[in-house]
């Protein structure tokens, strides 16, 4: 009798090829590409696709995350391997990142606005954990004040991180997110 073991590696690996030639397309701009596009580029047929995304939506948040648990996995390597206020800084940064490669799936991500997926509060939770964490770490250490939560420090970078559809906007999103950096290390017990 047959292992379904190499069916299952197989199922995987052609899930994995279907996101990362779904995630190719969005981040550089072919949003609308189609799914049989996305199937084909991927060596798939379409309904493969089909099979492990029952619709495009599906795939586009699938897509979207997979980035946020990138960035969300960001601070515990960022604290391994700096102090705590430049992890948080380089975190800041990371966001003002996520901010571009959104600008590039936004399309894409539009379908799934209309919906009621859960998954834009579920990653606005989860980046805002992510920088309460380091807040944290920073207040510990005395590098950055105390006093500002993660949810709060989001919703500034999300005013910052806002004005994306402006030309130049990243260089700006940096600089104001620098002025944002000093505002909370000002008034820290151990500031420098």
């Amino acid at each position: 009798m047959p292992s379904s073991r190499p069916m299952r590696a197989d199922a995987r690996r052609n899930r994995e090829a279907l996101l990362a030639t779904a995630r190719e397309a969005f981040l550089t701009g072919e949003a609308d590409a189609h799914v049989e596009e996305i199937a084909r580029r991927a060596g798939v047929a379409v309904g493969t696709l089909y099979r492990h995304f029952e619709t495009r939506e599906a795939l586009v948040e699938e897509v979207y995350r997979q980035e946020v648990d990138e960035l969300c996995a960001a601070p515990a390597e960022l604290l391994g391997l700096h102090a705590p206020d430049e992890a948080l800084r380089q975190f800041l940064l990371l966001l003002v990142e996520h901010a571009a490669v959104g600008k590039g799936m936004a399309v894409a991500l539009e379908s799934i606005m209309a919906t009621d997926s859960p998954i834009f509060d579920d990653a606005r939770t989860r980046m805002a954990q992510a920088l309460q964490q380091l807040l944290e770490a920073g207040t510990t250490a005395g590098t950055i004040r105390g006093g500002v939560s993660g949810r709060t420090l989001l919703r500034a970078l999300g005013g910052i991180c806002g004005m994306h559809t402006t030309e130049g906007w990243q260089d700006e999103a940096v600089q104001i997110t620098a002025i944002l950096f000093d505002g909370l290390r000002f008034g820290a017990r151990n500031a420098g």
